[in-house]
């Protein structure tokens, strides 16, 4: 695969990820320019391991590392993409508060519950617009 394919498969796959949250960045940057040719199109676009199972996993690696903005960014795509639904989100936050401590957990809920909300509410535009 050239790398201008490659790009627009990991242009095409960032967008799925992120159910289209995200703007894709320019190329020229070396940082974005690999980014896309390696991590999203061809680490994500793999199926050994389901969306879902990934998205756990990388929430996480997330909450471990104690990135709340990134944390919420993920919670909102995994919402949006029918990976989780905010019951598990809110368990799964749970469990990570087990693991990685309280005040790192502690940390992600705000931005958790904003994420829950701001999906639903873009779900139910989607649906009351009939764009599923």
């Amino acid at each position: 695969m050239s790398n201008d394919e490659r790009r627009n498969t990991g242009k095409e796959k960032i967008m799925d990820v992120y159910a289209g949250d995200v703007v894709v960045p320019e190329q020229g940057y070396a940082f974005s320019d690999i980014m896309l040719e390696t991590l999203f199109a061809e680490i994500w676009t793999r199926d050994i391991i389901s969306m879902r199972d990934k998205r756990i996993l990388l929430l996480g690696m997330i909450a471990a590392q104690g990135e709340a903005t990134t944390f919420k960014i993920q919670t909102k795509a995994a919402i949006k993409r029918g990976d989780l639904n905010a019951e598990e989100i809110r368990e799964l936050h749970l469990f990570i508060a087990q693991y990685c401590g309280y005040p790192k957990a502690a940390a992600m809920l705000f931005p958790m519950e904003e994420a829950i909300a701001e999906a639903t509410k873009d779900l139910e535009k989607a649906k009351e617009s009939g764009a599923e």
